[in-house]
C-alpha cells in the first residue's frame, strides 16, 4: 500500500444522542477560543509548550492550549485524507472517526484511532505516525488490527470476531515494549502486545482482560443502544502506570445518548500490563470487577466516560467527556487532577 501523508482537523461530534454517534456538528472555518469545549472520547497530550487535544470527529477533531485553560479549536483535520484501507476493511465507514489514542515512542508520535459503524463490531484500528504534534503532518502506517462481524449462522454455528476494534489504547510496559488494549462490548477489553512498528507483534493474540459483568451472569435489560452489542457494556479502556501498578480504566453503561447517557468510570490495576487487573475488593475486571470511579453529579454531568490520564508539570490529570446538564446533554471536556491513597489508589476532587 502506497504511504499518504495526512494533515491535521477538528468537526466535533459533541451533543451526540443515541444513534447520534453518527451525527456530525461542524465548527466555523476559522479557529476559535473556549474554556468549555465540546469533545467526544478526547485524548491528551503535550509536544513543546502546547498541549493538544484529539477526539472523535469528521477527520478526528484537534485543538490546542497553552495552559490546559483556553482551548484553541482548530479547523483542520487530523486527515484530510482517509485510507483507501479504511472503507475496504469497514462497509459504511465514511471520514467519522473515533476515538483516537496518541504517545510519543522512540522518537515519534503515533496516533491510532477507530473506523467503524454504530453498534457493530465489524471495525478496525489505524495508525499514524508524525515527528511532531507541531508539523500537522501525519503519515499512514496502516492497520493494527480488525475485528469481524460477530453472528449466528445458519447452523448455529458463530463467526467472526467476539471482540470489538475500536477504542485503542497504547501502554509502554517496564521493558519499553509496546502493548495496545481497546474493545467495547462483545467479550469486552483487548490487550495484545505490539513489535516496534507498533502493529501486533507476530504470533501473539489478542486476550480479554475485562469485562462488565462475569461471563455467567445475563442482565435481564436490553442494550437501549444496539441490537448487535450485547449487553456487555464496557469499552474504552486507558492503562496508567503509577507506583509499581499498571491502572486499568474502563467506562461503564452506555454512551452517545446525551442527557439518557449513563456512562461512568471503574478501575482496577496489576502488577504487570497484562494483569490480572483486581478492583479493591480483590475481584478480577474480567470477571466483572471494577472499583467506580467517576459517574455523572446529575447536577452539572448527567454521565462521563472514555476517559484518559497523564501526568503533566508533576501532576497526574484525569479527562474526560462528560453530558452537561445545563447544555441539554451536549458532551463537553471534564479535566480533574487526580491524587492517590494510602494504598495507592487514585481519587478525584
Amino acid at each position: 500500500m502506497t504511504h499518504k501523508l495526512l494533515i491535521t482537523l477538528a468537526l466535533a461530534t459533541a451533543g451526540l444522542t443515541g444513534a447520534a454517534q453518527e451525527r456530525r456538528r461542524s465548527f466555523p472555518r476559522e479557529a476559535f477560543t473556549t474554556e468549555t469545549p465540546m469533545v467526544h472520547d478526547p485524548v491528551m497530550a503535550k509536544d513543546g509548550d502546547t498541549y493538544y487535544i484529539f477526539a472523535t470527529g469528521m477527520g478526528i477533531q484537534q485543538m490546542t492550549s497553552k495552559d490546559r485553560k483556553t482551548w484553541t479549536v482548530l479547523p483542520q483535520p487530523v486527515m484530510t485524507v482517509i485510507p483507501g484501507w479504511t472503507t475496504d476493511s469497514v462497509p459504511g465507514f465514511g471520514s467519522h472517526v473515533w476515538a483516537p489514542d496518541v504517545i510519543q515512542w522512540h522518537g515519534r508520535w503515533w496516533m491510532a484511532y477507530s473506523c467503524s459503524t454504530f453498534g457493530k463490531n465489524g471495525s478496525a484500528i489505524g495508525l499514524l505516525s508524525s515527528r511532531s504534534l507541531r508539523s500537522n503532518l501525519w503519515k499512514d502506517e496502516g492497520c493494527i488490527v480488525t475485528s469481524h462481524d460477530w453472528k449466528k449462522n445458519a447452523d448455529g454455528t458463530r463467526s467472526g470476531d467476539n471482540w470489538n476494534a475500536i477504542d485503542p489504547n497504547f501502554v509502554i510496559d517496564e521493558d519499553d515494549t509496546p502493548w495496545l488494549v481497546w474493545g467495547s462490548f462483545w467479550d469486552g477489553i483487548q490487550l495484545a502486545r505490539l513489535d516496534t512498528t507498533m502493529h501486533v507483534a507476530k504470533g501473539d493474540k489478542s486476550r480479554t482482560i475485562a469485562r462488565r459483568y462475569d461471563p455467567d451472569f445475563k442482565p435481564s435489560e436490553p442494550n437501549p443502544t444496539s441490537k448487535f452489542a450485547g449487553t456487555n457494556a464496557i469499552e474504552a479502556p486507558f492503562i496508567f502506570k503509577h507506583g509499581g501498578y499498571y491502572y486499568l480504566f474502563v467506562s461503564w453503561d452506555y454512551c452517545c445518548r446525551g442527557a439518557k447517557s449513563n456512562y461512568r468510570v471503574a478501575v482496577g490495576r496489576s502488577k504487570t500490563v497484562e494483569g490480572p487487573y483486581l478492583d479493591r475488593d480483590g475481584k478480577d475486571m474480567a470477571k466483572g470487577g471494577g472499583t467506580l470511579f467517576l459517574e455523572g453529579d446529575k447536577k452539572e454531568w448527567e454521565a462521563a466516560g472514555h476517559c484518559a490520564v497523564y501526568t503533566f508539570d508533576d501532576e497526574d490529570v484525569f479527562i474526560c467527556h462528560g453530558y452537561s446538564v445545563s447544555q441539554k446533554g451536549a458532551a463537553m471536556l471534564i479535566q480533574r487532577p487526580i491524587s492517590w491513597t494510602a494504598d495507592g489508589w487514585p481519587l478525584l476532587p
